[in-house]
């Protein structure tokens, strides 16, 4: 039952950034910063932590779960090291997808040529 709900919690993510496509003139990276920001919204709230326990995996992977992750690894560091830790904890969580991404973008970047 659990991949059932994941996969209606991605699918409801998709379809909201598909209508907002559709009737609005946003961009996709306007989508995607949104969705960002909801993700931290709802972590400040603890809303996204509940998302996690009830709908597993399907929760961690569209954008909103970067969001969840920048602030709750701030809020944890902040915990311990006060107000320098929001800034030094934002990355803790999500330093490994940051660097790979830059890694796998500078590989394909030397191996696929642009089209124009």
């Amino acid at each position: 039952m659990i991949y059932l709900y994941s996969f209606i919690f991605c699918g409801f993510i998709c379809l909201i950034g598909q209508l907002i496509l559709d009737n609005t003139k946003l961009t996709p990276g306007h989508v995607t910063s949104l969705f960002v920001v909801i993700g931290a919204f709802l972590d400040i709230f603890g809303i996204y932590d509940i998302c996690i326990d009830i709908f597993g995996g399907g929760a961690l992977v569209p954008i909103t779960s970067f969001g969840h992750s920048l602030i709750h690894g701030a809020l944890s560091s902040a915990l311990n090291d006060g107000v320098m830790g929001l800034a030094l904890g934002m990355f803790s969580l999500t330093s490994a997808g940051i660097i790979a991404a830059v890694i796998f973008a500078f590989f394909f970047s030397l191996i696929l040529k642009p089209k124009n």
